[in-house]
């Protein structure tokens, strides 16, 4: 199935309801005002994903601060100033002093500013550091939460990130910390607290992980999916094993989420992108 085959009109349609105030009243829906900051989460991928709130900022924003993961579509519904100011890794990109401080200007000049940020901001997409900073210097802000790729990604792979049947906890890993290299943690804890892990960022180091995984007594055979592209067009899924994790995620696309534990399987019954193509 294309997941954004025809969707600009659709898209239009939906940018239009954000700009009727009566509906907009009706569901309670506030006003970007000038002099503020919204932090929003426009999900994974697909951009169908953003939520009503994120709309009306789209609708209302003078100003817009994007981040590499945000899928254009949404870029062209709105008319307001465009300012990409992504971060990926190994890619020279914005620094995030630079963006926080270009947020509270804007603010300070009586702009309505819209932060559009892929996933959710509050899930390692640094919008705790943009609203620390907004808050330290008195701009008011509202944070408008967006579907994490962490889940959203993987129910487009028809992977539950939990199951009755398979887990009743998960863990959400970054890869890597702000050196850049393999988050410091207690392994041997992470393997044992949830039988379903999440890694975002981690396709780097993903063979370390397995290694640190398999000596804290997972074993070598348990499902791993490693999803690339989630909720596009092209979106990927490898299915391997956590003793092959890490070759399969060297040779996968850079941007991807890693699921480790038995939802893995579920996807063989519950792809349902697969059975709409």
């Amino acid at each position: 199935m294309a997941l954004q085959s025809g969707i600009f009109p659709a898209f239009a349609a939906c940018y239009s309801w954000a700009m009727d105030s009566n509906i907009a009243a009706k569901l309670g829906l506030p006003a970007l005002e000038k002099g503020w900051v919204w932090l929003v989460g426009a999900g994974p991928g697909d951009p169908g994903l953003i939520t009503a709130l994120g709309l009306q900022a789209l609708a209302q924003a003078d100003v817009i601060l994007f981040d590499a993961l945000v899928d254009e579509t949404l870029l062209t519904l709105s008319d307001a100033e465009k300012i990409y100011a992504g971060k990926r890794a190994g890619v020279r990109s914005c620094k995030q002093d630079e963006i926080s401080d270009l947020l509270v200007t804007l603010a300070k000049e009586g702009k309505r500013v819209l932060r559009l940020k892929g996933g959710d901001p509050f899930v390692f997409g640094r919008g705790g550091e943009e609203a620390q900073a907004l808050a330290r210097a008195g701009v008011n802000f509202r944070i408008v939460p967006g579907v994490t790729a962490g889940i959203g990604g993987l129910a487009y792979a028809g992977i539950p990130v939990t199951h009755r049947d398979t887990n009743h906890a998960v863990t959400f890993i970054t890869g890597h910390g702000v050196d850049g290299k393999l988050t410091k943690m207690d392994w041997a804890a992470v393997s044992r607290g949830a039988p379903t892990l999440v890694l975002y960022m981690a396709r780097r180091f993903a063979g370390e992980i397995a290694q640190e995984l398999l000596a804290a007594g997972r074993k070598q055979d348990e499902p791993c999916a490693i999803v690339c592209n989630a909720a596009r067009d092209n979106q990927q899924v490898i299915v391997t094993t956590l003793a092959r994790l890490g070759a399969e995620a060297e040779a996968a696309e850079p941007l991807c989420i890693i699921v480790i534990g038995q939802n893995v399987m579920l996807a063989k019954e519950l792809n349902w992108l697969a059975s709409a193509s």
